[in-house]
């Protein structure tokens, strides 16, 4: 005899033997249980979040239950539907499960596109109404990326306390949302050598770029080293880049022409003429030129030009021109500055000068033969001039700068052609006048 149920629980029937026998017709009971494995899920649907495409969510668990009273004989676990390749999925089933029993399936989700994504777990078995199937849902969103055009930067040699030029990283966002930055640091054994400026701002548009600057100025001789951290919203943040340099000591010396010029007294908002200081490179190695500037109380009545430009070359020299231009009267001062690669850099020029109210006039000659010269003579009051001319000797030319005049004061001139004795041969010319600024 053999049982081969066809639905679970108990099952019977009976042999019945007819036959000539006494006691014919005879019988042989038959029973037997029938059993069957019932599939169970827990939670039956499994619905994501939003998730940033192609970056894997959380794993979300399905357990599964044999309710039934037969093994459950497992053929296969796997993903199918629309987007199966937006799914993956582990367990712990192996190929059964015990009447009663219980194992788990973990479901994560990586979309490979923005928008809804679906799939579902398929399990093929022994059970009525294999395959059964857990729905999977989710929604691909945007998302930011951090691409860096270098994840290390090795500067070349610096003297202790000389910058050096700047080198650029590029910080570019490929991905499908804007990349926000929340910090750009500098952090490390020697963080302190190193210097960042950059355009990125708070945030990078999607396709955008911007650019991290970054200056080396060692601060002890030997290896330097540090890291730039970019934090953001992207994948992989904090994003690094290394920073390495070496601090050497500084063989560039410098020599002036001069440590102060002293331009004495020029007319208010008129140029005096240049002077100059020659610097000379007395050192052995390049000198490093990072800034030339003006500093100081009047720094603003005084210009410069130079032919130094960012470096000069040991033994070399370059010049520096000056010029004093008051801004008003009195005392002004200033000073150059040098900031370079030399020991004790910056090196200074003290700059001086006075700032004067000036009466320049200007007249035509007169036509009289024997003139020399001309004296100009000078008056408070109109008509009220000195008959004591003003220059010394007669004025060769037909200009005259009143040097001696008093700030607010109000002056009237009269010019008169003389001979080489200072004798009159003319008429005082027409009567000019002026008035000196008030401080």
């Amino acid at each position: 005899m053999t049982f081969t149920p066809t639905a679970s629980g108990a099952r019977s029937a009976g042999v019945t033997l007819t036959d000539n026998a006494a006691g014919s017709p005879q019988t042989v009971t038959l029973s037997g249980t029938g059993t069957a494995a019932i599939v169970s899920f827990s939670p039956a649907t499994l619905t994501f979040a939003n998730q940033a495409v192609n970056t894997a969510s959380a794993a979300q668990t399905v357990t599964l239950s044999n309710t039934g009273n037969g093994t459950l004989n497992i053929t296969g676990v796997v993903i199918t539907g629309t987007n199966s390749g937006d799914f993956s999925q582990s367990n712990n089933c192996a190929s059964s499960v015990a009447a009663g029993a219980t194992c788990t399936i973990s479901v994560t989700f990586k979309p490979t596109a923005r928008g809804r994504r679906s799939a579902s777990v398929t399990l093929t078995d022994n059970a009525a109404g294999s395959p059964q199937t857990v729905s999977l849902s989710g929604t691909g969103s945007a998302v930011p990326a951090a691409n860096l055009s270098s994840g290390s930067l090795t500067f070349p040699s610096e003297p202790v306390g000389n910058p050096s030029p700047a080198q650029a990283i590029s910080l570019s966002n490929p991905g499908s949302a804007a990349l926000s930055i929340s910090s750009i640091t500098l952090a490390g054994t020697n963080p302190g050598d190193f210097a960042q400026t950059n355009t990125c701002g708070s945030s990078v548009a999607v396709g955008g770029t911007c650019s991290i600057n970054v200056t080396f100025t060692p601060t002890a001789t030997g290896a330097r080293s540090a890291g730039l951290t970019l934090t953001d919203n992207a994948a992989g943040s904090p994003q690094t880049v290394s920073l390495a340099g070496t601090g050497t000591t500084s063989s560039s010396t410098v020599s002036l022409s001069s440590n102060s010029l002293a331009f004495g007294n020029q007319p208010v908002d008129m140029n005096s003429a240049s002077q100059t200081v020659t610097l000379t490179n007395t050192g052995t190695t390049t000198l490093n030129i990072t800034s030339i500037a003006l500093a100081g109380a009047n720094a603003s009545d005084f210009g410069q030009a130079n032919t130094c430009n960012s470096s000069v070359a040991a033994g070399g020299t370059c010049t520096i021109a000056i010029l004093f231009t008051p801004s008003a009267s009195g005392s002004r001062s200033a000073a150059l500055t040098i900031a370079d690669s030399a020991t004790g850099s910056p090196q200074t020029v003290a700059l001086s000068g006075t700032g004067t109210h000036d009466v320049m006039l200007t007249w035509t000659p007169g036509g009289t033969t024997g003139i020399a010269g001309y004296n100009v003579y000078r008056g408070t009051t109109a008509g009220g001039e000195s008959t004591t001319p003003l220059n010394s000797s007669p004025v060769s030319g037909a200009a005259f700068v009143d040097e001696n005049v008093q700030a607010g004061q109000h002056y009237f001139y009269v010019v008169a052609g003389v001979d080489s004795n200072g004798n009159p041969l003319t008429p005082d010319s027409n009567e000019a006048s002026a008035t000196v600024p008030s401080p």
